[in-house]
């Protein structure tokens, strides 16, 4: 089979053929159809984070397709079944995080395309309790994006506390933050769309963005401050000065949600400002394979739209080098069938 592999931080992915992978009993084996291009599998492959994977391994966390093979503990799992696999591969599931609903949170867990080989592949082996089923109806280039792009930015938009009649500001419109925008509005929250390039503005006004400002002319905080303050600001784009601008729209009692990874991002938080008008600042990490079903339903109920343009496996390094060039409208994904 044929998969982009990472074997050094500082070289280019290589795209070999390598042997059909055979499933543990745990295991199911998905034959590819769509991998979505996160920023993460960027992180991944240079090792920008201080938790590196190991090279050699395979990348791709919004991995879309159809079970071939089953191993022989999976039940709830049949061949000819559409299933995603997320960044989530797998979690101890005994934990107090894992009983609780918060198993991204679990120590022990494994990251597929991080701590495990993803979907950049024709073929992935993936565990049969942490597969989510795709709906019938939905296209695999979409539910590859809504696999990590889409689960990530409604638990952020959930956190924050988005409800009708709120204010929500989604900082960077992207491939995440084109998908949080939406999500909010399904809330019933009042928008502000912030980035720094016209097409990603236009994108943002076309989605229904209520408000939207451009932080190359305008200081964002104080254009959201006159609308009243945002009551929760998610913050998308990889950039420290974004973390600081969203934080200064909140209004009182106002949150912070942190997504964005960049890797060397930073914040500094007035602790007086931050005590006094009631701020909460957090971090949020993807979603649960129930928030992930609940991205799917809503998409084949046709309240989300995915923003993307597809691609050649073997153009992942160019693929790389647009999205880090910030040329790209949304989301890549790559094209397996």
């Amino acid at each position: 089979m044929k998969a982009a592999v990472v074997r050094d931080f500082t070289a280019p992915l290589t795209v070999e053929d390598r042997p059909l992978p055979e499933p543990a009993p745990h295991q199911v084996r998905v034959r590819i159809e769509a991998s979505g291009l996160c920023h993460t599998d960027i992180h991944a492959a240079r090792g920008d984070w201080p938790v590196r994977p190991s090279p050699p391994f395979v990348p791709g966390h919004e991995g879309v397709g159809v079970v071939e093979q089953v191993g022989d503990q999976v039940r709830h799992v049949h061949v000819g079944e559409r299933v995603a696999i997320p960044w989530l591969a797998d979690a101890c599931g005994r934990c107090d995080h894992c009983v609780t609903g918060w198993e991204t949170l679990c120590l022990q867990q494994h990251n597929s395309g991080y701590s495990v080989d993803g979907a950049y592949a024709q073929y992935a082996l993936a565990h049969g309790d942490y597969v989510v089923p795709v709906p019938d109806g939905i296209d695999p280039m979409d539910a590859a994006p809504l696999s990590c792009a889409g689960v990530t930015t409604y638990k952020a938009v959930k956190i924050g506390g988005a409800r009708p009649g709120s204010r929500v500001l989604v900082s960077g419109i992207g491939g995440l933050g084109h998908l949080a925008l939406q999500y909010a509005r399904i809330f019933g929250a009042e928008t502000v769309a912030v980035d720094v390039t016209d097409a990603k503005l236009d994108l943002a006004r076309e989605l229904g963005a209520d408000h939207v400002v451009d932080a190359r002319t305008q200081d964002v905080a104080a254009e959201v401050q006159r609308l009243g303050g945002a009551d929760a600001a998610i913050s998308l784009a990889v950039s420290n000065e974004s973390f600081t601008a969203a934080y200064g729209a909140l209004r009182r009692g106002g949150v912070l949600v942190l997504v964005a990874l960049p890797a060397e991002g930073t914040l500094e938080i007035p602790v007086f400002d931050t005590v006094l008008n009631g701020t909460s600042v957090v971090g949020s990490i993807v979603g649960t394979r129930q928030d992930l079903a609940e991205v799917f339903r809503l998409h084949a109920l046709g309240r989300t739209r995915v923003i993307r343009e597809s691609r050649r496996l073997e153009d992942v390094n160019t693929c790389f080098e647009e999205v880090l060039a910030g040329t790209v409208s949304a989301r890549l994904v790559f094209d397996l069938r």
